[in-house]
């Protein structure tokens, strides 16, 4: 599944994020080739804008990729959040379905082997599944500042060899994810405890265990114009070298 109905603001003014190119094709369009070249992968469901969805349907006809090895992809409206267009792309897969990957549309060149090893795990018996990367820098904890802009007091400094910066894919089982979205939706408006920004998260809060398998560098998120500027690098690489 790739939630697709944000805008991405912080990559600047235009169209949506994940309608952005790189190398000539709309980052949302890689992702889910990506997705689509993993052998563990049946059917993408793609979130699209509410109003977007025809759209994003003939971009995705356009590119050919609905027929890509015969897979299935089908778009569905997402909803205001990323936790809603979740929800309403699992309502859309096939009820057969076990396994489950969720994935960021602006993570466009994840490699298939990060793939597989998530589906991987989950289908040897893992609740959730995250791909993860060790930190390069040090990371610091830090209250709030006083106004915008100011200085923020450290309180901590974490042990960097026990944190990860998480990728997705994430994997799941669907039953497991089906429940814990359910249970996030009736606890709506009912707790004080900080908003989950993963699907893992919701497992961790709700119910599951999480596991990490090893994820990759070129599986970053492109977020801010310097990271399209890397991706359109690793982009050129990858066809200098196999003709990606």
């Amino acid at each position: 599944m790739v939630p697709a109905a944000g805008r991405g603001e912080r990559l600047g003014p235009g169209a949506p994020k994940a309608l952005r190119e790189l190398g000539g094709v709309p980052i949302l369009v890689h992702a889910v080739r990506a997705l689509l070249g993993a052998r563990s992968v049946r059917t993408v469901v793609v979130a699209a804008p509410a109003d977007g969805v025809p759209g994003v349907r003939a971009l995705l006809d356009e590119h050919g990729l609905p027929g890509q090895l015969g897979k299935d992809v089908r778009v569905v409206a997402g909803g205001e959040t990323r936790q809603e267009s979740v929800r309403l792309a699992l309502a859309a897969l096939p009820e057969e379905t076990e396994v489950v990957l969720v994935h960021d549309a602006a993570r466009p060149l994840v490699p298939v082997e990060v793939i597989e090893a998530v589906a991987g795990a989950v289908a040897a018996g893992s609740d959730a599944v995250v791909p993860a990367v060790p930190l390069a820098d040090t990371v610091k904890q830090v209250e709030p500042a006083a106004r915008p802009g100011g200085p923020e007091p450290v309180v901590g400094t974490p042990e960097r060899a026990r944190l990860r910066a998480v990728q997705t894919p994430q994997g799941f089982r669907h039953r497991l994810l089906v429940d814990v979205h359910a249970k996030a939706l009736a606890a709506e408006g009912t707790s004080d405890e900080a908003p989950v920004t993963d699907d893992a998260g919701l497992v961790e809060r709700f119910g599951g265990r999480v596991v990490v398998v090893p994820g990759h560098e070129e599986a970053f998120k492109v977020t801010r114009p310097l990271d399209l500027v890397l991706a359109e690098a690793v982009l050129a690489r990858r066809r200098a070298v196999d003709g990606f």
